[in-house]
């Protein structure tokens, strides 16, 4: 794909840095401490984010560089910290709250929804609650019903908060660092799955993402499919198999549900004529159909035929494999519902 497709909306690191290919996690762990190191009002809290770099490993080593007093273990408590977290923000911190499954994303949801969604607004802008919480999203990880869950749904739906949600290394990295530097609290989900599965180029350094700017992973004639999250390797996974069919396909990722780049896929749909939507949370009152409506609105005389989703199953994730995987959409999903829309 052109490189100026590739890169669209990035604000790229100094030309010289030097590239590597390194997993979701170590971007997500790169940011956090190229964070701390540039601004000492960052401070990291959670269970188990210090000696055991969380269930996932993926803070290894930040206690050992910044100290117990900035990589902070918390009480099983997700409330309570959430709100330490809150009120540290508004007092002149920038802390970073990690929830170790985004499933535990209901305990805290008072603090989030009601205070530091809302205090700017209430305060007439002269409280700033400049906090980001980091929650997992996924299933396949034989986790069970309880630590399955993908709820981005959940906060996108809140006035005052933002949300993003990477799918590559690369986003992860700059969109984490935007998120750390924004003054509004944001929700930051990454997909448990992608740590140690997905890797992909970096550049070393210093560089952002803007929210709100969608990404064209890839071009395509024929349909074009949107995905978030893990569902956009999926996507570009079914793309190729298509291809192979004479199936054009473009991908769209839109990197944050909110803000939320409408114009990027309202375009994209007004040239392929035909849409998929495809995201990892119940198919019921979820993003599908936030993102199938804002595309049906704006792309209405263009399309040539209903704006079509996938998304997980409604029902609670199983632990039995098998049957966690039939819940969440995969390749053959996709390219099958596809070549219904194509009539091939």
């Amino acid at each position: 794909m052109p490189e100026a497709v590739a890169h669209a909306g990035r604000v790229p690191p100094k030309a010289d840095a030097p590239v590597r290919e390194i997993t979701f996690g170590e971007a997500i762990r790169e940011a956090l401490a190229e964070e701390m190191r540039r601004d000492p009002k960052v401070v990291l809290l959670g269970e188990d984010v210090a000696e055991a770099g969380t269930a996932f490993k993926v803070l290894k080593g930040l206690v050992e560089e910044f100290g117990k007093d900035r990589v902070i273990d918390t009480p099983i408590s997700e409330a309570g910290f959430t709100g330490l977290a809150v009120g540290a923000a508004m007092t002149g911190l920038r802390p970073i709250v990690d929830i170790m499954f985004g499933d535990f994303i209901a305990l805290v949801m008072d603090q989030v929804v009601n205070q530091a969604a809302k205090s700017h607004y209430m305060s007439g802008g002269r409280w700033k609650v400049p906090m980001v919480i980091r929650a997992t999203m996924g299933a396949t990880r034989r986790s069970a019903a309880q630590h399955s869950q993908s709820l981005h749904a959940w906060p996108s739906h809140v006035p005052g908060l933002k949300v993003a949600i990477p799918s590559t290394p690369y986003d992860a990295k700059g969109l984490l660092k935007t998120a750390i530097r924004d003054d509004n609290p944001v929700v930051f989900f990454e997909d448990k799955i992608s740590y140690a599965k997905v890797k992909g180029p970096v550049p070393e350094g210093d560089y952002t993402i803007p929210f709100g700017v969608a990404d064209i992973k890839r071009e395509g004639r024929d349909v074009t499919l949107v995905a978030t999250s893990s569902m956009v390797q999926v996507a570009l996974g079914a793309a190729a198999m298509l291809e192979e069919i004479g199936i054009s396909a473009e991908v769209v990722d839109p990197r944050t549900t909110w803000p939320l780049d409408e114009k990027t896929l309202i375009e994209s749909v007004r040239k392929t004529s035909r849409a998929l939507v495809i995201d990892e949370g119940s198919f019921r009152y979820g993003v599908t159909g936030e993102l199938a409506s804002v595309i049906a609105e704006g792309a209405f005389y263009e399309l040539d035929g209903p704006v079509r989703r996938l998304g997980a199953r409604h029902v609670p994730i199983p632990f039995s494999p098998p049957l966690e995987d039939a819940t969440v959409p995969a390749e053959r999903d996709v390219v099958d519902l596809v070549r219904q829309m194509c009539n091939k």
